[in-house]
């Protein structure tokens, strides 16, 4: 069994896939502090001088915490439209997809 681990963790795939995880959550921090430190202030100053991460609303003893989560969402919105952008010319270079025989 311990042979057959070694060789599962040797694989490519495997090793691309942590590698992969690695990348994606360090790009994970940088879109966060672009949204944080740079979209989000310039939003706010467009919507009056709102701090997104200051919006919140309480609900009995509860603080629901919205603007974090308007945050979160346009950090996803960009990571998405990233990968999306990756594929997109990953596809036209002909390296995704099917294989020509």
């Amino acid at each position: 069994m311990l042979k057959d681990f070694k060789t599962f963790i040797a694989q490519g795939n495997v090793l691309d896939l942590a590698v992969g995880v690695i990348i994606g959550g360090a790009f994970g921090k940088i879109t966060a502090s672009l949204v944080d430190d740079i979209i989000m202030p310039v939003v706010g100053i467009f919507l009056g001088g709102v701090d997104f991460k200051k919006l919140a609303v309480t609900v009995g003893t509860a603080n629901v915490m919205y603007g974090n989560f308007i945050q979160t969402v346009i950090e996803f919105l960009i990571i998405a439209l990233v990968v999306f952008m990756i594929i997109k010319a990953a596809t036209r270079a002909g390296l995704t997809g099917p294989k020509p025989e």
